[in-house]
């Protein structure tokens, strides 16, 4: 990696920076500095420093010191103590992204900018006072034409610019730290600014934050737990984004939301339930949730906003974190382990044995406290710590899961100290394994995979026939024998009746419920008994297809008999 002037004078400011908090560590780590730590001593200030504060708090005072870009990688490092130490990792949570607001009159440039007319034509009433001020947005108030208060999100200008110059610099640090920093190839510094370089440029569109709004905003109409504010496109562009406005209590002013009369012990409750739907049934969840981004209403229902940072699931992702969350609710340390390897996460050479009593010997001494002490999140974070030990590769998906379970476990315990994250967690998860696995999981695949089936089905005995007449013909040079060709015949009519059979399973099983509940027919009661009849009969028919399927694949699998072979 090549330094430039301007990144060789940015650099040395880092150095001069982190060199009066104490941090000289990290200075001496790097290969570029290490022939030079002597002249450490030389700087002005050396000795006359205070070091009486710890080294986390030094990190972050240093960083705040820097600048927002750095605060803002700060608040990533945060989300990542399966990396760096843990008493770092909890000083670098209480990094504040509140910057000075850039002037009002260029924030109006921005936004006539992005609309190609006057700021008029679209908002009235447009407050030049910021709401709030970050390092790479703030935030005014305003009115649209028909009087409806909204909060104007403004990119700030000039931001690009700043924060590929600081990347530019971050992964010249970071290539150094990986090859000359004894801890790089156990900490992989280039995949952290690779992540942040992804999470920041996804920030700094406002079009995909209000894109992600707006989902989470369907996955919760007319909820009575969480409010997310409705977008107005019409007035969204890549630099501005027009929300409507929401009030309420912020979150961290635990004394005020009590004083309003809300039940805290469900309030906390309420967030873990939130959580668990987001991530669990939508695979889609909020992943900024710090107190500056939630608010509370009278009724105690929550309201979010900042919707920059979304994390997401897919279903095989959310089936083994329920199985892996449901093993440690159940102390099954091997469940957990080959959950592990199923999904991937582990090589599938891991040995099993191990791993599992790795993970036992992290967790039981956890275990040991009452459960009111125990922290999920912190106790997930050891998982990952053990799992990386068996090179299990880094998962943004997990890091922002990991990272939102420690946010609304704090927020929890902040409203209600004696929150039992277990005791709302472990029945949701029941519930949703249940919903997962059971006979409305296997109706609802078959519904969904249906339009792509049906197509085919008239086109399986066409198939079947044209295979049996291609093995028929085949060239007499190399015949396969009469008993295999009467065998394959056997098992593909076999094949034929057990598909037939399921698809008339799901189907009597489809149509069951309507018989039963068919409410205009004098006969309604006699109509129950036959509806669960129907019903019945569909779930043998479909069972019995799956494991004759079953059975029929096992002795395709078996070693061909000796009078079954070829001949040539």
């Amino acid at each position: 990696m090549v330094i430039g002037w301007r990144q060789t004078g940015r650099l040395f400011r880092i150095v001069r920076v982190f060199v009066r908090h104490g941090l000289d560590e990290f200075v001496t780590t790097l290969h570029l500095f290490r022939a030079y730590r002597w002249l450490l001593f030389l700087l002005p200030g050396y000795w006359s420093r205070k070091l009486d504060k710890s080294r986390g708090q030094r990190l972050r005072e240093a960083l705040e010191e820097l600048g927002p870009i750095f605060v803002k990688f700060g608040q990533l490092l945060s989300t990542r103590p399966d990396l760096i130490p843990e008493d770092i990792a909890v000083e670098l949570t209480r990094l504040q992204d509140d910057v000075e607001p850039f002037p009002s009159d260029e924030a109006r440039s921005v936004i006539e900018l992005a609309y190609g007319v006057r700021l008029e034509e679209h908002l009235t009433d447009f407050d030049d006072q910021p709401l709030a001020s970050a390092s790479v947005a703030q935030v005014h108030s305003a009115r649209l034409g028909d009087g409806t208060e909204v909060v104007v999100k403004v990119l700030r200008p000039g931001i690009k610019e700043v924060i590929d110059e600081d990347l530019d610099l971050l992964y010249v640090l970071a290539h150094l730290a990986d090859k000359y920093w004894s801890e790089g190839r156990r900490l992989r510094p280039v995949e952290i600014v690779e992540e942040y370089h992804k999470t920041i440029y996804d920030e700094m569109d406002l079009m995909r934050e209000a894109a992600n709004a707006t989902q989470l905003r369907h996955n919760f109409p007319d909820s009575d737990l969480i409010y997310v504010p409705r977008v107005y496109w019409e007035h969204t562009r890549r630099d501005v984004m027009v929300m409507e406005r929401v009030s309420g209590i912020p979150i961290r002013d635990v004394d005020a939301i009590r004083n309003s009369g809300v039940d805290m012990k469900q309030l906390a409750h309420n967030g873990v339930e939130i959580f668990f739907t987001q991530a669990f049934r939508d695979g889609f969840f909020h992943a900024d949730m710090h107190p500056g981004n939630i608010f509370v209403g009278p009724d105690g229902q929550y309201r979010a906003v900042d919707f920059g940072i979304m994390g997401i699931l897919n279903d095989s992702d959310k089936r083994y974190l329920a199985e892996n969350f449901l093993a440690f609710f159940n102390r099954d340390y091997r469940a957990v382990a080959q959950a592990h390897i199923r999904a991937g996460w582990v090589p599938p050479d891991t040995p099993t044995e191990a791993f599992e009593s790795a993970v036992r010997t992290v967790c039981e001494p956890i275990f040991a406290k009452p459960i009111s002490e125990i922290s999920f999140g912190r106790l997930v974070i050891r998982l990952f710590q053990v799992a990386r030990r068996f090179n299990m590769p880094i998962q943004p998906q997990l890091i922002l899961l990991q990272k939102t379970l420690l946010n609304i476990e704090g927020l929890g315990r902040q409203l209600y100290p004696q929150l039992d994250l277990w005791e709302t967690a472990k029945p949701f998860l029941e519930r949703w394994m249940r919903d997962q696995i059971g006979p409305g999981a296997l109706l609802r695949d078959f519904r969904q995979q249906w339009p792509q089936i049906a197509p085919l089905l008239p086109e399986l005995p066409a198939l079947i026939h044209g295979a049996l007449r291609r093995l028929h013909d085949e060239p007499r040079g190399e015949q396969v024998s009469t008993d295999e060709i009467d065998r394959l015949r056997q098992e593909l009519t076999a094949t034929v009746r057990g598909v037939a059979g399921i698809v008339l399973g799901c189907v009597l099983v489809l149509i069951a419920p309507f018989i039963a509940v068919f409410p205009e027919l004098p006969t309604a009661p006699k109509m129950n008994w036959l509806g669960g009849l129907v019903g019945a009969c569909g779930a043998l028919l479909v069972v019995f297809g799956w494991f004759s399927g079953r059975r029929r694949g096992r002795a395709l699998t078996k070693p061909k008999n000796r009078s079954a072979t070829r001949r040539i």
